[in-house]
């Protein structure tokens, strides 16, 4: 068996284990290893070859590759060890010892002192959804079809419907679309859109693919290969309604129907996770429920932008690498992070008041969409931060700062809730 120990170990190379490694690094830390499970760096990023990365982090835009090598051309100048084509088994947080199968080197027992989850997410396939009707080739997850034609060369299809309007599926509607395939639909289940607005205008509108919401596919028919898909109207319980159904003539259907956080290993090291986020709970440096591990990236909530990827990463990885320095922040207060009227959840879930103030930002998702709103955050019945918007969706994440300064004033439950909507 192959041992080593490491101050800081980074459990994937997206966006988030980048970043983070990056960041723990450059506090300090003198021994940082990467384990990566995938050939190469990069994680997702790899097969994302469309532009609008890089926003907020470079000020300029670029594509994923681009972005990934921002972050990857930083690696070996840092002297951050990488593991690749490297899975890791099994997690022991009491001796803070992770398990790992190498190709060249076995088994890898691998210390740490600091441990950074950065798994990731993965798709939901058919069988999460239950879609009635048979089982002929031609069903794609719309990340799988996004590896096979962006990185494989390899056309997965005609002719398109696709189900959900998530961001990936209506950057594959604009993929596919280039490609010269003809996307009959994008439908969708919920009444409102699931992905950012800028891809709905930018893949669909300027592509005049047709997009449907309140409605889902309630059979998928073909032999060999899909032939046609039943699309219907849903009612107010997302429930089919009867008589409202057409067929649609395609030979691919792709599945955009939400990520679920890649919290498998979290659950063996016994780290609490949100049941609404599907990832770690965490506080504001990104330290999760079992001392000296923290997590990130989607692996801890699904995320709309890699630039807020990395933002939360470097944190992450940051306070992983002081940790692993000896660096103790004592808590004097804990305060929970609860969602309001109109929020689904919040990022981080909990503050510790310390010595060390900081400004502290909180990521969070709306329940529906809206207009002309306040938001606010609240604590001991009196208002902490407050910001307008213009409009608030559920596929666009919202983000409010509480400055250093108002964090004494911080009680045992903070909330966060859209305080005003006017029409």
């Amino acid at each position: 068996m192959f041992e080593t120990n490491y101050d800081v170990v980074i459990i994937g190379a997206g966006p988030a284990g980048l970043a983070a490694a990056i960041e723990a690094k450059k506090v300090g830390t003198q021994k940082v290893l990467i384990v990566e499970r995938d050939h190469a760096l990069g994680g997702i990023l790899q097969q994302c070859i469309h532009p609008g990365f890089g926003l907020h982090i470079f000020n300029e835009e670029l594509t994923g590759p681009e972005y990934a090598y921002r972050f990857i051309g930083q690696i070996k100048p840092l002297g951050i060890d990488v593991l690749l084509n490297t899975m890791v088994l099994d997690i022991h947080s009491d001796d803070k010892r992770l398990y790992a199968v190498n190709r060249e080197r076995g088994v890898c027992n691998i210390g740490y002192k600091s441990l950074v989850l950065a798994m990731g997410c993965r798709e939901r396939t058919r069988g999460a959804i239950a879609i009635p009707g048979t089982r002929p080739a031609g069903i794609f997850t719309a990340g799988t079809a996004q590896r096979y034609i962006n990185m494989q060369g390899y056309m997965v299809g005609r002719e398109f419907v696709i189900l959900g309007s998530g961001d990936i599926g209506m950057i594959m509607a604009r993929r596919l679309t280039l490609e010269g395939a003809k996307v009959k639909a994008v439908v969708e289940i919920m009444p409102y859109l699931t992905g950012l607005t800028r891809n709905k205008v930018q893949c669909l509108d300027d592509f005049d693919i047709p997009l449907f919401l309140k409605h889902t596919i309630t059979d998928i028919k073909g032999k060999n290969r899909v032939e046609k898909v039943t699309v219907a109207q849903v009612d107010d319980n997302l429930c089919p309604i009867k008589g409202t159904e057409w067929d649609i003539d395609c030979d691919t259907l792709l599945l955009s129907v939400g990520l679920i956080p890649e919290n498998e290993l979290s659950k063996k090291a016994q780290v609490k996770l949100d049941p609404i986020t599907l990832g770690p709970i965490v506080k504001q440096r990104m330290e999760t429920s079992i001392k000296n591990i923290y997590a990130c990236g989607n692996v801890l909530h699904v995320n709309d932008l890699a630039d807020n990827v990395t933002v939360e990463s470097q944190i992450a990885g940051m306070y992983a690498g002081l940790n692993a320095l000896g660096k103790e922040f004592k808590p004097r207060k804990v305060t929970e992070c609860i969602p309001g009227e109109y929020i689904r959840y919040i990022v981080p879930q909990k503050l510790e008041v310390t010595e060390d103030r900081q400004d502290i930002s909180l990521y969070f998702r709306v329940k529906e969409p809206a207009r002309n709103v306040t938001l606010e955050i609240s604590s001991k019945g009196e208002t902490i931060a407050r910001a307008r918007r213009q409009k608030i969706n559920p596929g666009e994440m919202e983000k409010m700062k509480i400055k250093a300064d108002a964090i004494d004033k911080l009680g045992d439950e903070l909330i966060v809730s859209v305080a005003e909507v006017k029409s």
